[in-house]
């Protein structure tokens, strides 16, 4: 993560804790209040977690390594096949018009 990244993280959990304030004035300690204050202190030991943790390598495509292409497993068009023979077999499948 980058520190700009960083940054922006840490402001949005700032923003995030003023919330929670504005929460407790009006609801008190709520289960819920105190819920959601908790989730923010978890994401603030998170953010600093990740603010430690060396980045991945950004993916790339390696040399001789080639994209996995996603066939369907759904029936193809017939219409795709129309006139086309079937490879081995000479055409006997071919409309005879």
């Amino acid at each position: 993560m980058s520190s700009a990244e960083l940054s922006e993280l840490r402001r949005a959990i700032g923003q995030l804790r003023q919330c929670v304030g504005a929460l407790r004035s009006r609801y008190g300690e709520a289960a819920a209040v105190r819920r959601i204050a908790n989730d923010v202190d978890r994401l603030d030991i998170d953010a600093g977690d990740l603010a430690q943790t060396p980045p991945v390598p950004a993916r790339g495509r390696s040399a001789g390594r080639t994209d996995v292409v996603p066939v369907p497993d759904t029936p193809y068009d017939p219409d795709l096949w129309k006139g086309a023979d079937d490879e081995g077999v000479g055409g006997h499948q071919r409309d005879q018009h």
